[in-house]
């Protein structure tokens, strides 16, 4: 794996693992996480595509900016990213949690530059107003606690329950992962999504091969979420993963490579 860190412009320094010089495969990180935790799967997926994983304003590496911030500034920075490491598309886009929010959108306002979309541990709907209400709790602790708290009061409820009993290296990875966020990176993020549009109109307009990975023990997004997105996006595909949580990536870190390789020997197949 390649991995550098580069500016991406004078706003702030954003930070990416890139692994090499194949078809790409962009990956974005979910809440309150980092590009780390796509690194398994750059290991296990850098022989067949290239893998750019950037960490979004205000996570992991990256600088931030002063909050609020939204699914469209990260979808645009990601855009820039693609332009600075000079890849114009279309790529495969990938995004778990919060990222899937900015996959959608990037697929709205990009979509000439997406060539298949991978929607793991997502969903399409916007928040409901008890969703922002929570938004809201969490940008309060935040400011009151630190982000140590936020990180404490999610974490259990990220993993499955045997995930969090006995993967304990993965629990400490995801504890590091969430406590490096800045604070303006916790309350940017959080008002992204709290003021997300509804990607559910789109589900009917996807007309890229479509891979959703989901875990069935996800306490965040019920799996009858990721069943609707894949009843509503025409050809998609749904692998749902055993005794996996909202981290399906990091739970079940091999059976999340092997439904992604098989997804994408199509797009190797159109390389040929």
């Amino acid at each position: 794996m390649n991995e550098q860190i580069e500016e991406q412009n004078e706003e702030f320094g954003m930070a990416y693992l890139d692994s090499c010089d194949r078809p790409t495969l962009l990956l974005i990180h979910g809440f309150p996480l980092s590009s780390a935790m796509w690194e398994l799967q750059i290991e296990d997926l850098g022989d067949m595509v290239r893998v750019v994983a950037p960490d979004l304003r205000g996570h992991g590496r990256s600088g931030d900016t002063p909050p609020p911030y939204s699914v469209t500034m990260f979808a645009d920075d990601c855009a820039d990213l693609l332009d600075y490491l000079a890849i114009p598309g279309p790529v495969i886009v990938g995004g778990l949690s919060m990222g899937g929010y900015v996959a959608f959108e990037f697929y709205r306002r990009y979509p000439e530059r997406v060539a298949g979309l991978i929607l793991a541990a997502t969903r399409a709907g916007a928040d409901t107003p008890e969703g922002k209400a929570g938004r809201d709790k969490m940008a309060q602790m935040a400011r009151e606690e630190g982000v140590e708290a936020v990180a404490a009061a999610m974490l259990p409820k990220l993993l499955a329950p045997i995930t969090y009993k006995e993967q304990t290296d993965v629990v400490e990875f995801v504890q590091e992962m969430m406590e490096d966020t800045s604070l303006a990176g916790v309350l940017g993020a959080l008002a992204a999504m709290k003021e997300r549009p509804d990607s559910t109109p789109t589900l009917a307009e996807i007309d890229v091969p479509t891979l959703i990975i989901h875990g069935a023990e996800d306490q965040l997004i019920p799996v009858i979420e990721a069943q609707a997105m894949h009843k509503a996006i025409a050809g998609s595909q749904l692998v749902v993963l055993p005794d996996a949580g909202h981290m399906p990536n990091l739970e079940q870190p091999d059976e999340f490579a092997d439904a992604v390789a098989d997804f994408l020997e199509q797009f190797l197949e159109e390389e040929e």
